[in-house]
């Protein structure tokens, strides 16, 4: 790595701002007075006799430098030497010199210098910056040169304005610099005493003092323990309560200051006065079985003798260093506190049941305990009277006459918010179940009525529609009004909660009663069969596993008998049979145990899929339909662009090329048309023809007359939603079937 060039040797430094010195002479030139310097070479730049020239460039040459200037090579890298001076002091036995520790800071960026002496308590001089940060001029006779990185070494004197400093170590940095840049380092030198500061100390050291100086640091536990806290639950048998009942505690132990407080949970109704506080907090002492100390006992001094009046704080005392007769108290610990243990209160004997998750882990951690079996001090709870329900009155809803029953203030009952705004129309999503159903009677005018069942999830409502109809005499519409329906069968004036109708009981092929109607759900809309299968656990009807676990546990015993059974309803062996062969053979097989609903699960599930055959014709008319209503007319534009994508200039270009392309010119089509229609001119290696993409969607040359759109076969003509109706599998694949059944023949 090629070294910069050092500050102060670096070629063509301004000096301008630097002081003239006697080397910066006056002279003639041409009659002329101007200032000529000493160091001016003579003709052609050959020093003149008797001259010597300064170096202007730092030992390593300035074409080896890597060109960075010094103040961004360097920034914010310094020098740092350990040195001292001695400093006489005048007119003074005791110390005839001083030795004075100091730091020297070389700066690489602009060789600027400082010193810097650490301050000392109770020195009695001014410490701190010796020398300010700047550029330090060698001693005379070379005052007109500065100091640079080659006058600094360790066990060398440098002198800074007469002072002279001895360098006795360096920094691990400035040790690696040093050598870095070539330079031998001296080995460290010894740092002298100050004899005055030594002998000071061998005073201090021998002095026996009256009164020591105690210091209690307490500040370390304040740092590690502000805020812990330990808690314990308590429990106080009060001995002068009338009723001896006990009174629970909470015990705060802090563990910042070793201080405690307590507070008494209040029960309900307990008939006492609410305090703040139990026992305030303060340090818990523990108590001498003779009794308390009276006041004065304990005192952090003792006072020997008093001479003098107390005037002010002129007064003089001498104090007991013995400390003869003291009285040292104790105070609880966090040792002393544990589950089980009874403390001393105050004369009150208070014992510890229980703590909480963070006590535990404290005494887990620093005393290794495990044991924290609480202590039972509460009674059993007496077993709470049962609130018999009174029957329903027949006076409203059974819910709002329940509500009576719960208080004096009449409020209306609750409804499941969060429910309802899981389950309300949202978008597109309706949650909403609708059915196709017929009347279960004998009356040959009601048996071709058809009626709309619709389940809504947000608050489990019915609401049933019939199916208008022409030539019938029966006006269609709304036949029952939305609301919950009880289910049939249940005692009108009880008192437990009817039953109402839930999804779950809701799907094809079941048998509902509305109010003494009797309907057969036989179809369900597309959006109903697929929101049962989404939710599989809600609707057993519709789950596949338990269908499938059902059919084995009935079929398993005559396996060779429905292999054949299926065998004959293909005698084609095409593998498929039709839906209402199939339907038929589950009946038989299960005896009926089958609901429709289950059966067209099957079905779906081991049904032979349609595909329907895309209509590049109806894609294409619908692209170009869209662009013509936003008026998108750029295609030579958008073909130019595309061209200069292809640079071996071979017609196509990569699907996700064209596609990003598309999207980044802003083309007014949706992602699935657009993603589709590219494929239809895509190769067989999977390279879009881009050409003929854009001739095709280029509706101003090649525009497609009007398009028919898909039509899907209908189950009848009466399409009672509106909507193309579920549609069940034609064909299914049986020996899928029987295999997941039976295993695989051999």
């Amino acid at each position: 790595m090629a070294l910069p060039v050092l500050p102060g040797y670096s070629v063509g430094r301004n000096l301008g701002k630097e002081k003239f010195h006697k080397s910066q002479l006056w002279g003639y030139c041409n009659n002329v007075a101007m200032l000529v310097g000493e160091d001016k070479p003579g003709i052609g730049g050959e020093p003149l006799p008797g001259q010597k020239l300064k170096p202007k460039s730092s030992v390593f040459p300035a074409d080896l430098g890597c060109g960075v200037p010094a103040w961004i090579a360097f920034d914010k890298k310094v020098l740092s030497f350990d040195a001292y001076f001695e400093e006489e002091v005048p007119d003074k036995t005791q110390e005839p010199y001083r030795i004075r520790y100091c730091k020297i800071y070389f700066y690489l960026e602009d060789d600027t210098i400082q010193v810097l002496e650490h301050r000392v308590k109770n020195s009695g001089i001014n410490q701190g910056t010796i020398v300010r940060r700047h550029r330090i001029p060698l001693p005379p006779p070379n005052e007109d040169e500065f100091y640079t990185v080659d006058h600094f070494n360790i066990d060398t004197e440098v002198i800074f304005y007469s002072r002279r400093y001895r360098i006795i170590d360096c920094d691990e940095f400035t040790k690696h610099f040093l050598r870095k840049m070539g330079f031998k380092l001296n080995p460290p030198g010894n740092r002298p005493d100050d004899p005055y500061t030594k002998e000071r100390q061998k005073i201090q050291d021998s002095i026996n003092p009256l009164r020591p100086y105690e210091r209690i640091d307490t500040l370390k536990q304040f740092l590690e323990h502000d805020g812990h806290v330990l808690r314990f639950y308590c429990v106080w048998d009060d001995p002068e309560s009338l009723f001896h009942d006990p009174r629970e505690l909470v015990l705060h132990y802090y563990l910042a200051d070793d201080t405690i407080d307590m507070i008494e949970v209040m029960p309900v109704n307990s008939g006492r006065d609410a305090v703040p506080f139990f026992l305030r907090r303060d340090k818990l002492p523990k108590y001498a079985p003779t009794g308390l100390y009276q006041p004065g006992t304990i005192t952090s001094r003792t006072v020997l003798n008093v001479q003098g009046n107390l005037v002010g704080n002129k007064g003089r005392y001498i104090l007991d260093n013995r400390k003869t007769g003291a009285v040292h108290q104790e105070f609880y610990k966090d040792s002393d506190l544990k589950i089980g243990a009874v403390i001393n209160v105050w004369g009150r004997q208070i014992m510890l049941c229980d703590c909480d998750e963070f006590t535990k882990d404290y005494y887990r951690t620093k005393y290794g305990i495990e044991d924290f079996t609480p202590v039972p001090y509460k009674a059993p709870p007496p077993p709470k009277a049962e609130k018999p329900i009174p029957p329903y009155t027949g006076f409203g809803s059974e819910e709002d006459s329940l509500c009576s029953c719960f208080g004096f203030l009449l409020k209306p009952p609750q409804k499941d918010f969060k429910k309802f705004m899981e389950k309300d129309r949202c978008g597109l999503d309706g949650n909403t179940l609708r059915f196709l159903a017929k009347l279960v009677t004998d009356s040959p005018i009601d048996k071709d009525r058809k009626f709309i069942i619709c389940y809504f999830l947000r608050d489990d409502t019915i609401s049933v529609y019939e199916h208008t109809q022409r030539n019938t005499g029966i006006l269609g519409g709304k036949f029952l009004e939305k609301g919950r329906i009880k289910k049939p069968g249940q005692e009108l004036f009880k008192s437990e909660p009817s039953e109402y109708f839930k999804a779950q009981d809701l799907f094809i092929g079941a048998r509902v009663c509305f109010h003494g109607h009797n309907f057969l759900l036989v179809d369900a809309d597309e959006y109903t069969i697929n929101y049962m299968d989404k939710h599989t656990n809600e609707f057993p009807v519709a789950d596949t596993g338990f269908i499938f676990k059902k059919l084995k546990d009935i079929a398993e015993p005559r396996s060779r008998e429905i292999r054949q059974v299926f065998a004959a309803a293909d005698p084609q062996h095409t593998k498929v049979i039709e839906y209402d062969p199939f339907r038929n053979l589950i009946v038989s097989i299960t005896d009926g145990a089958f609901t429709e609903h289950e059966i067209m699960t099957l079905a779906r599930h081991y049904g032979e899929k349609e595909e329907y055959e895309i209509d590049h014709h109806f894609l294409l008319a619908k692209a170009q339909e869209q662009l013509k209503k936003k008026r998108f007319e750029n295609f030579e534009q958008l073909t130019t662009i595309l061209v200069y994508n292809d640079r071996e200039k071979c017609g196509v270009l990569p699907y996700e090329t064209c596609r990003t392309i598309c999207k980044s010119f802003k083309l007014p089509l949706c992602d699935d048309l657009l993603e589709t229609i590219l494929t239809m001119f895509e190769d067989s290696h999977k390279q879009v023809e881009y050409k003929k993409f854009v001739d095709a969607v280029n509706w101003r040359e090649n525009e497609i007359p009007a398009f028919q759109t898909i039509r899907f076969p209908s189950k009848d003509e009466d399409d009672w939603s509106g909507q193309p109706p579920f549609l069940p599998e034609k064909r299914i694949k049986y020996l899928p079937l029987l295999d997941d059944l039976f295993g695989k023949e051999d």
